[in-house]
């Protein structure tokens, strides 16, 4: 799959749903913005919201899995980009289906490395830190697409799979 719409740094807000990212994909925003939140205000206790949020989504051991995996990949882009990073707050219900276009280069960049798409992983990354390949955000963003991997792979890891045996 690839994006449908290109990322600009002009596009102020987009509807989510022009992107072409996977349901997955789609709830992560929600997780990401409560964590950026939490960053840029840590008394709001915001994560705590992020990890409840992805438990709900995922199931407590799975949520709780992806949120913990998302984390050090947020912490690493507001790191570098030193918290200039543009989102919409977790809780307005009037911009949660639009993306600023930071929010949709931090999920492009995750959707291109959970499908091993190097030149595209690398091009969101580039754009993504303004330039700046850091190893720590790349190394973070590809232990989450290792751990959560999208297409036939997306069954998570260490999740035994059932099946009845005769």
């Amino acid at each position: 799959m690839t994006l449908q719409v290109s990322i600009t740094p002009e596009l102020a807000q987009a509807p989510l749903v022009t992107f072409g990212f996977d349901s997955f994909e789609v709830r992560l925003v929600s997780v990401m913005r409560h964590f950026v939140t939490a960053a840029n205000a840590p008394g709001s206790q915001a994560w705590h919201r992020g990890f409840v949020i992805a438990a709900e989504n995922w199931g407590e051991t799975h949520g709780l899995a992806v949120a913990h995996a998302l984390w050090p990949v947020v912490r690493e882009v507001l790191a570098l980009r030193q918290g200039d990073f543009a989102f919409n707050d977790p809780l307005d219900l009037d911009t949660r289906d639009l993306l600023t276009a930071d929010e949709a280069q931090f999920i492009a960049m995750l959707h291109h490395m959970r499908r091993d798409e190097t030149g595209k992983a690398r091009d969101a990354v580039d754009a993504l830190t303004r330039g700046q390949m850091d190893p720590d955000l790349i190394r973070a963003g590809l232990s989450f697409a290792d751990r959560f991997p999208s297409g036939a792979r997306h069954r998570l890891r260490g999740t035994p799979s059932l099946r009845v045996v005769q």
